[in-house]
């Protein structure tokens, strides 16, 4: 049995609590069972966002006949952009395991960590199996993996998750995808960009349904024009032969089921199910928390129906001494919202006082084409609490930037009667830069319409398009359902 005053599994943002406690002069026992830097690094953000700044630069030069300039691509190695995003990825990594190895303060352990009992850990599977850690506070930071839904013939299928799309040295001819949300819309993108012909098959009524339903929409469309869309489907069966997978989808109960291009397709009893054919299969159909392996029934610490960690306001689990954080407690699947909470376990196992986690302004972005960000309600949520509104949309070519990038998209705003901001979605270019002066209006500000509109903005900078939808005229909404506005 080894000692410890703090110990973590998972080496995400885990890490920068073992940080934090290692610069107190705790001793520091990090548990990890794959690379690490958590899945960020490995197989998120890092290497999607690097491989996608690519797709970027492609769409770039194919638009340039919009700006009167004749550009042609030459060629694309495809093999050696992934090989080196891949490279980089590993090599960070690397240089993080190097920093624990040689650390004094840190031991690591190589294996997945099992719980003996509520802060007793023991290392099975890897390079350090037997190993049996305790320690006096315990943070289980062990993150997701991809979920598969329950496909039929799923498991005679060479499919892809995301992690394994990451590293594709070849772009597929043709792609299916099952799923809806951003690392399909993601996903997608990067592909099809690069001369896949993508089909997705989505069981909700619009791509990314946890955005504003909007900006949903005005997404769906517009991925409908590139791609085969298929809304409202779910994936029921898989078969793969002859080098071709083939899917089966049935209208999903929940959704009016939309055929690409828009045309509903009749009430779900009566249309039909589709079949969507490729090369490759990618299953991006969300994430599943990694407790499984825990054994967390030797300990007190709860989780939902669904295997994520519960935790109180300040990131505690029912367990004495133990901690969650990040995308295992599935509050927000984002890094930057497990970073915010890394921040608080810190200050609240370090503090004298503490401070639960403020979720209130946790912003998001999708980094597909067009782009998506959003940060606080959405027009569906006010709708559902039955608060009165107001709203106001603008889109970004009726500013002087906007028109010059000859850009679609629109933001849009949402506030309540007294001016407060609930809420904004954007949906157009830099949309993940824009959406930034409104958190920190709602975190550092008054959080009000005000914020944005005494801001002097540079004109004539893209950030117009934000002001405007904030200086623009309002009209009410709630307490009665109103029409959508068309965005020019």
């Amino acid at each position: 049995m080894q000692e410890f005053d703090f110990l973590v599994i998972g080496s995400g943002s885990g890490l920068d609590v073992a940080n934090a406690m290692a610069g107190r002069g705790n001793s520091v026992a990090v548990v990890e069972e794959g690379r690490l830097g958590g899945t960020c690094l490995n197989r998120g953000c890092i290497p999607s966002k690097q491989l996608l700044y690519h797709a970027d630069v492609m769409e770039t030069v194919e638009g340039a006949g919009a700006f009167e300039i004749d550009a042609e691509v030459n060629g694309v190695d495809f093999a050696k952009i992934v090989q080196k995003v891949t490279e980089d990825v590993s090599e960070s990594s690397d240089s993080i395991r190097r920093g624990l190895k040689s650390s004094d303060a840190h031991d690591l352990f190589e294996g997945t960590g099992r719980f003996v009992d509520d802060r007793t850990v023991e290392v099975v599977k890897g390079e350090d199996a037997g190993a049996t850690l305790r320690a006096d506070t315990v943070l289980v930071a062990t993150g997701t993996r991809p979920s598969i839904p329950p496909i039929d013939g799923i498991e005679d299928v060479d499919y892809l998750t995301s992690t394994e799309a990451l590293r594709l040295e070849t772009a597929p001819d043709r792609l299916v995808i099952v799923g809806g949300g951003y690392i399909a819309a993601e996903l997608g993108h990067f592909f099809g960009t690069f001369g896949s012909d993508v089909r997705i098959v989505g069981r909700r009524e619009h791509l990314l349904p946890e955005a504003d339903a909007e900006v949903g929409e005005a997404f769906t469309d517009r991925y409908a024009d590139r791609f085969d869309v298929y809304t409202g489907y779910e994936a029921v069966a898989a078969d793969e032969a002859d080098g071709e997978v083939t899917v089966e989808a049935r209208p999903y109960p929940e959704a009016d089921a939309v055929r690409a291009g828009g045309e509903p397709v009749g009430a779900p009893d009566e249309a039909e199910s589709v079949t969507v054919a490729g090369d490759e299969l990618l299953v991006a159909a969300g994430r599943r928390p990694n407790t499984d392996m825990l054994n967390l029934d030797a300990t007190g610490v709860e989780t939902d129906e669904r295997g994520f960690v519960e935790t109180d306001e300040y990131l505690r689990t029912d367990a004495e001494g133990v901690w969650a954080l990040g995308d295992v407690v599935g509050e927000y699947l984002l890094k930057h919202s497990a970073n915010h909470e890394a921040k608080a376990v810190i200050r609240n196992l370090l503090g004298d006082e503490p401070k639960p986690v403020d979720y209130s302004a946790m912003p998001f972005a999708v980094f597909a084409s067009p782009e998506v960000a959003g940060v606080g309600a959405r027009e569906q949520d006010l709708r559902e609490a039955d608060v009165e509104y107001a709203t106001n949309t603008y889109a970004y070519d009726e500013t002087a930037r906007g028109s010059a990038m000859h850009a679609e998209g629109f933001v849009k705003v949402l506030i309540d009667l007294d001016g407060n901001i609930e809420g904004c979605h954007i949906i157009g270019p830099e949309a993940s830069n824009l959406i930034e002066e409104v958190v920190v209006a709602m975190t550092a500000g008054s959080g009000t319409v005000a914020d944005i509109r005494d801001a002097v903005h540079i004109h004539p900078a893209l950030s117009e398009v934000v002001d405007r939808a904030f200086s623009g005229q309002f009209s009410r909404g709630g307490g009665h359902d109103h029409g959508h506005h068309h965005h020019g």
